[in-house]
């Protein structure tokens, strides 16, 4: 077996190791009687080492695991499936193997089986890396004997030296020993808040971390060299389980594997194949008899479960267990789905005004009322007949309920409430950032993806092989420039896609119209509207929830060939990326219904045809409101019901049983090895690794904008949002505690550039609004038909001044009806919804004065409405300040504690440093003093004198 020479130029002996003949204690047959008795008399190894939440001295913590595929010999393998082994024995035999980069040679005992080139360059890479990591100071451990075959796992412990070298090096603000009082409320508000308290116990979790804190340490950056500052009486839980992962993390990050001629982080070991996995462990098991209390069954049952839907989030507690970025994401939701009440309770106040006063709307009375015996125009060409405009009153008082005057209100009051939000999290992050100890905290540069050192190594020897002198190399736009191109055609590529697949919708819903109105049934006839709003809204919906997913994988790959150079960077391109063609994709179809359907028809006699067949859509007589929030209501209800909730129920529900599939199929292979209890690294490698919160914060940020974008439209939204969001937090809770890998901690102050994309979506929001309550609603037309048409002040009369007339004999030559008796009279004059001039006038068919009235009124309305709301939103930011008061107060209140900390300390060194000036004084005045017979000894005693301050 080849050994790496670095590792192998001291005895084994002198560092203490001995050598064990793998192959000799493999061979070993053991009877199965004495098997037996020393396993009764021994004590179980795997519960002294809490079943690999330590290691086995059961002493050493297992702080971080490094996973890997090996071939195991066919030796081995028969081994493995003896049923007479003392299975302990073995897994300890195995476990205290010494691990390459120890320089201990493996002693095999015959022929190395075959193994083939790559599987040895990937073991002399693990070799090199675990030694160095030995030599970075991380004490590791081996198990190659588990259940599962052809894996193993290094287990990893950060002795104590280590953690407090990393945590000064990382800047990680820990508590002192200085705790101080925090300012408290008085009078009133202090009265206020306890009444709060009490009325909100019910309803908050059961944990320590969330209780309201009286006290709080003071936290400075830890120092090796000011220890005394530190309670120091408890060193294994001075730093959590967290913190120490997070350090194993930064150092495994920065160690490098130089094989290969280039340097290999774990990032790249990982990418290449080397290790298979590399994940923190859970601190133990979350169900079950006898389970020890630990954070993650605490959790578990106070936060990730449906039981407690009711109850805050404990994010104190999951800021412990998962770190800050993960805390931010939760707090963030939380504060989200708060702000959602009473949105919805408006919303619903709007709705149920619509509700009340449908009744009394003039408007949809007359389009219902028989009597005016209005007839319309035909809706196609030849198949389609006149049609009494009364038909459409079930549509006319539906459109009521959503486009009435209290939807202006509700408009207001949404824009004035997404500032409102985004100033009430900036708080509550300010909060949390005091709490945490993440004020002054600043994000350093990350290290390089492997990606792009694999990119400059490439780079560097295309160089060296020409003969270049280069200096450090690094990627530029030059070398970036096929990418970005591919990123810019893709993604025009892929907006382009949306619109052609939305115009297939639209050609859809026009030949299906076409085709039932051939029905000869008159119940086919009088709902062939609703018929096809319906089923191209759901082929909307299929077609969206497929082109997310595989907008998601383009927009990683776009990422990927752009190379960038940290994970941050690459994070923040593929946010824009995924969230640009995502919000193409949900959001075309409803901006086609709101702005362009019925705005390009034409009039009869004169229509707009698609490829000369197909005449353009056009609005019911109550306007295109209802469709609108026919269309908003089921693409979001369907995208949260079938993707954020089915997909994130059944997905991992499906995996799980395939994986029990698989290792039930296994314990009938070798049902003794898998009745013993598994280790709690092979429990979590078997859990579905962390894939970040992008898709997390995605759904969200595309809900944010269905309530906030067309929220004129559908007053119900932030209901119907705060619904999901509620079954949301305890489903990604549980998402998170049970079927992840525990995902390495990270520090994070704020939630990065989705905060960005909020604000972004609320000033659109104003716009979009404005747009929809001028153009696509009928609330412009209703004001200025009142206030300048109406001859009694009332809206008597609206519905017709809104309809234009048509002579059927201008109809072009074969698009008159076929049937044109349908009625059971003859038709001379129709009417259809337009501002043009009568048949009978000079300049007849041309566009009216009112249709210009009516469109300087819309303008003006945007205008109005939109700079009204803006400065309104701005004023509203402006007025509530960034940072609470009394976090302020408290935040300088530390800064003053902790000078007065260090000014103590350096009156305490004065004043000791003036203490040994005085005693060497005085003793150098003694030794001057000595009798005469000791003069002979002077030269020694002042030599000691002198060097008394020394010793001290």
């Amino acid at each position: 077996m080849r050994v790496n020479k670095k590792y192998s130029c001291l005895p084994a002996e002198e560092k203490g190791i001995h050598i064990i003949n793998i192959r000799a204690i493999e061979d070993i047959g053991y009877d199965q009687h004495e098997s037996t008795l020393l396993n009764s008399l021994s004590k179980n190894p795997d519960a002294d080492c809490k079943y690999g939440l330590y290691f086995r001295d059961g002493k050493r913590k297992v702080d971080y695991i490094l996973v890997y595929h090996y071939k195991k010999s066919s030796a081995g393998r028969t081994l493995a499936r003896r049923p007479q082994q003392n299975d302990a024995s073995v897994r300890s035999s195995r476990q205290d193997q010494p691990l390459p980069g120890k320089g201990v040679q493996l002693e095999m005992g015959g022929t190395e089986p075959h193994m083939d080139y790559h599987e040895d360059d990937k073991r002399f890479r693990r070799e090199e890396y675990e030694g160095n990591l030995v030599e970075a100071g991380l004490e590791l451990e081996r198990d190659e004997d588990t259940k599962i075959h052809g894996i193993g796992f290094v287990k990893i412990h950060a002795p104590w030296n280590v953690l407090c070298r990393e945590a000064e090096f990382l800047k990680l603000k820990m508590p002192t020993k200085k705790m101080y009082q925090i300012n408290q409320t008085h009078g009133l508000l202090k009265k206020i808040n306890s009444v709060i308290q009490k009325i909100t116990e019910p309803i908050q979790p059961k944990v320590a971390e969330h209780k309201p804190q009286t006290v709080k340490r003071l936290s400075y950056p830890f120092s090796r060299e000011k220890q005394h500052l530190f309670d120091l009486s408890d060193k294994d839980s001075f730093f959590d389980s967290k913190t120490r992962s997070t350090i194993v993390y930064e150092i495994l990050k920065r160690t490098t594997c130089t094989k290969a001629k280039y340097s290999m982080g774990i990032t790249s070991l990982l990418a290449n194949g080397v290790y298979s996995a590399a994940y923190p462990l859970h601190d133990g098991d979350y169900e079950g008899e006898n389970v020890e209390p630990n954070d993650r069954k605490l959790l578990c049952e106070e936060w990730a479960s449906y039981g407690v839907f009711y109850k805050y989030q404990p994010i104190d507690l999951v800021r412990k267990y998962f770190g800050e970025k993960i805390g931010l994401y939760f707090a963030w939701l939380g504060v989200y789905t708060q702000m959602l009440i009473p949105a919805s309770i408006v919303g619903i106040i709007v709705f149920l005004y619509g509700c009340a006063t449908v009744d009394e709307n003039i408007p949809s009375m007359e389009m219902c009322d028989q009597r005016n015996n209005i007839t319309m125009c035909p809706l196609c060409d030849k198949t389609c007949s006149y049609w009494k405009m009364s038909s459409a009153c079930a549509t006319a008082r539906a459109s009521h309920l959503f486009d009435n005057p209290a939807t202006v209100f509700f408009s207001v009051f949404m824009a004035l409430w997404a500032a409102t939000f985004m100033e009430h999290w900036k708080r509550k992050q300010m909060r949390l950032n005091y709490r945490w100890d993440l004020t002054g905290f600043e994000e350093e540069e990350d290290h390089p993806r492997a990606e792009y050192e694999a990119k400059v190594l490439e780079k560097s020897l295309r160089k060296e092989h020409k003969h270049k002198e280069t200096d450090k190399e690094k990627l530029t736009w030059k070398d970036r420039f096929p990418a970005y191109l591919t990123n810019f055609v893709g993604i025009i590529f892929m907006v382009g896609l949306t619109f052609a697949i939305v115009f297939g919708v639209i050609i859809y819903r026009i030949s299906t119209a076409a085709a039932l109105a051939i029905s000869s049934t008159p119940s086919g006839r009088s709902s062939v509207r609703v018929t096809v709003t319906a089923t191209a809204v759901i082929i909307n919906l299929v077609v969206i929830i497929i082109l997310d997913e595989v907008y998601g994988c383009i927009a990683r790959w776009l990422t990927q060939i752009e190379v960038p150079k940290t994970d941050k960077n690459f994070e923040e391109r593929l946010i824009f990326k995924a969230f640009l063609l995502k919000f193409v994709n949900a959001y075309t179809p409803i901006f086609y219904v709101a702005f362009f359907k019925g705005r390009f028809v034409g009039r009869p006699g004169d229509y707009v045809y698609i490829f000369h067949s197909f005449r353009m859509e056009e609005c019911a007589p109550g306007g295109c409101l209802m469709e609108l929030c026919i269309q908003l209501s089921i693409i979001m209800l369907g995208k949260q019901l079938i993707q954020n909730n089915l997909f994130e129920i059944g997905i991992p529900k499906m995996k799980k049983f395939i994986r029990y599939l698989k290792l039930k199929r296994r314990r009938s292979l070798d049902h003794e090895e898998h009745m013993k209890k598994k280790q709690r690294y092979e429990v979590d490698y078997n859990l579905e690794p962390f894939a970040g919160l992008t898709p997390e914060y995605m759904e969200m940020i595309i809900q944010f904008g269905f309530v906030t974008l067309f929220v004129a439209s559908f007053p119900l939204a932030p209901l119907f949002a705060l619904l999901n969001n509620i079954i949301e937090i305890r489903l990604d809770a549980k998402k998170f505690v049970t079927e992840l890998r525990r995902p390495v901690a990270v520090r994070a102050k704020d939630i990065g550039i989705w905060y960005n994309i909020l604000r972004g979506i609320g000033k659109l929001a104003v716009i979009i609004n404005a747009f929809v309550i001028s153009f696509t609603s009928d609330f412009i037309p209703r004001l200025v038909y009142l206030y300048m048409y109406s001859e009694n002040g009332t809206m008597h009369g609206f519905v017709n001044h809104t309809l234009s007339s048509f002579n059927v004999s201008d109809f072009q030559a074969g698009t008159a009806p076929n049937d044109p008796l349908d009625l059971g009279y003859e038709v001379q004059i129709c009417r259809y919804k337009d501002y043009r001039e009568p048949p009978w006038s000079e300049n007849k068919y041309d566009i009216s004065k009112d249709f210009w009235a009516v469109l300087a009124a819309r303008l003006a309305f945007v205008i109005v409405f939109q700079n009204l709301v803006m400065f309104m939103s701005e004023f509203v930011d402006w007025i509530i300040p960034d940072i609470p008061k009394d976090i302020s107060q408290q935040i300088h209140k530390e800064k003053v504690l902790m000078v007065e900390v260090f000014m103590r300390e350096e009156q305490g060194k004065l004043q000791m440093l003036e203490t040994w000036k005085d005693k060497d004084k005085r003793k150098g005045e003694n030794c001057n003093n000595h009798s005469p017979g000791l003069s002979r000894s002077r030269s020694g005693s002042l030599s000691s004198c002198h060097s008394y301050p020394l010793d001290v």
